[in-house]
């Protein structure tokens, strides 16, 4: 009798699995923590923790099942630490004659598996049917057109799945209800405060382990609070649904000084490892349109981030890759910015995003895009820096979902594949959106000088340096008339400004550094209130 080595990976922790739910009752299910996923890119302690954590968990449930599970944990001394070679050891141990996995989050993963399919001890793979779309069914969306752009592709899946539709319309008559979730913040404002999750046992035993291997990466443990539980990922839920989403929408591009989430779900780190379902998170929000708690707005701008945007951003990379990551349209060359890994900057808005990427491996979407993201992008950051850097900080950062959402959306490395223009911006946008600027040593107001903004003469150098490639697409078309009509003085001025600004920014040292991962980070705790 066929006796199978199941690996069940950091990112698939779910009983939904295709290959748990076929499982043989003589299969061997395989739970691996191996040093080279935790290290390719030194991840923030908060997301090793949390895969260290959510996968022993996960393993506890299994046996409760009845499974046979054999857990690798970092410490036992026959560890390979290759995922491969680890699961090929696991599977000669037990006399298995073929090893199962769903689709990996990573395309090198993927493909190395791939390669194995008809090996001696061969591989078998099966789709990861836990998304509202498989790669093939991107593929034939496609098909033929010239430009995949999210919204055209989002209202094929309501339709499809007939989330907030009624009787075939959208519901509240537009598919899209953007326009009403562009609000600041008010002066004063109250925020929900996130659910606090309990460490048991498992889970401090995981974050002692963390601690142990990984002390020298990005973050500390003293500020861990996601959920990797199954039961602590359904609190998590509520608690958004009842508390975050009526306001979610109108301020979802908002950005505070001193609170790292406010309405935002902090979902995606469940829904991420498989802890919570798409389809389950979408339909709950939909009940909450549905019984008047939260408004069509707030519904569906949160609808699109989940069914929408994150569909489309695997099926782009799931069909793109792997010559999508090498992909540098614009030719940036730079290195990443050396204050990226310590917040060390007096630009208020990137030592704010950035100290709490530190301490709590999390910058909501807007952080992520308008902050360090078109900062990059202004300074002509190359993508596998700031890619590998996304990856790298942020718990919810698989590369499926983080490589499209950096290189194409941030950078517009792909040439427009994603995105109609540049997501590019000067201050007067933080100025207009935060309320960073009053607390920075800057002014959002001038553009040369020495208190101008940073941001704004390098709005204008990009701009000008990218004028072949940029000035004929249409949605540029009026920001570069502004530039034209231009006086040279002034266009000489801040061209002078943003080449200073740009030769003293110092870069960080590339992965493979040896400085990179020793003493290279801030490992304190901030107050913001001493951050003034």
């Amino acid at each position: 009798m066929s006796q199978p080595l199941i690996v069940v990976l950091g990112d698939q922790l779910t009983l939904s699995l295709p290959t748990l739910r076929q499982a043989p009752e003589n299969a061997v299910i395989a739970l691996c923590e191996v040093a080279n996923e935790a290290q390719y890119v030194p991840h923030h302690i908060h997301k090793i923790g949390v895969f260290l954590a959510a996968m022993r968990h996960f393993a506890q449930t299994l046996r409760e099942k009845g499974f046979t599970v054999h857990y690798s944990a970092l410490g036992d001394a026959d560890n390979t630490h290759d995922i491969l070679s680890e699961a090929e050891r696991l599977a000669n141990a037990y006399n298995c004659d073929h090893i199962q996995a769903v689709r990996p989050g990573e395309w090198r993963l993927w493909h190395a598996i791939q390669k194995r399919e008809d090996a001696a001890l061969p591989w078998q793979l099966f789709e990861d049917d836990r998304f509202f779309t498989t790669p093939e069914d991107f593929a034939q969306w496609a098909k033929g057109r010239k430009q995949l752009r999210l919204e055209y592709f989002y209202r094929e899946q309501r339709k499809r799945t007939g989330l907030l539709m009624e009787n075939g319309e959208p519901a509240g008559g537009k598919w899209n209800f953007d326009h009403d979730n562009r609000e600041p913040l008010p002066e004063t404002f109250e925020v929900p405060r996130p659910p606090q999750h309990q460490h048991d046992a498992l889970t401090r035993e995981a974050l002692a382990v963390a601690q142990q291997h990984f002390s020298q990466h990005m973050g500390t443990l003293e500020t861990f609070n996601w959920p990797v539980t199954r039961r602590q990922a359904l609190v998590e839920l509520r608690h958004f649904l009842d508390h975050c989403l009526p306001d979610f929408g109108r301020y979802q591009d908002a950005i505070s000084d001193t609170d790292p989430f406010l309405f935002h779900s902090r979902l995606a780190v469940a829904m991420n490892i498989g802890l919570l379902s798409p389809r389950e998170v979408c339909e709950a929000a939909t009940t909450c349109y549905d019984t008047g708690s939260a408004p069509i707005n707030a519904v569906e701008g949160f609808i699109r981030q989940v069914l929408g945007w994150r569909e489309y951003v695997r099926g782009l990379y799931w069909t793109q890759m792997p010559n999508y990551k090498r992909e540098n349209r614009l030719g940036f060359t730079r290195d990443l910015p050396a204050f990226y890994w310590d917040g060390n900057t007096d630009m208020r808005c990137l030592q704010r995003a950035i100290e709490m990427t530190i301490d709590n491996s999390y910058a909501h979407h807007i952080q992520r895009l308008m902050v360090t993201g078109n900062f990059a992008l202004l300074c002509g950051v190359k993508p596998e820096a700031l890619c590998d850097w996304y990856l790298a900080v942020y718990a919810d950062a698989c590369e499926w979902v983080e490589l499209p959402n950096t290189l194409g959306m941030v950078l517009h490395a792909d040439g427009g594949l994603m995105g109609s223009k540049p997501y590019c911006a000067s201050g007067k946008y933080i100025d207009r959106m935060s309320d960073h600027c009053q607390h920075c040593r800057y002014s959002p107001k001038q553009v040369t000088g020495a208190k101008a903004c940073p941001l704004n003469s390098l709005y204008w150098h990009f701009l000008e340096t990218h004028e072949s490639e940029l000035s004929q697409n249409p949605r540029m078309k009026l920001i570069y008339g502004s530039l034209a009509r231009m006086k040279t003085e002034k266009r000489d001025a801040m061209r002078q400004q943003a080449d200073a600004f740009l030769a003293q920014l110092d870069t960080a040292p590339g992965y493979g550094d040896a400085t990179h991962t020793d003493g290279y980070y801030d490992k304190t705790h901030r107050n913001p209130e001493a951050a003034s």
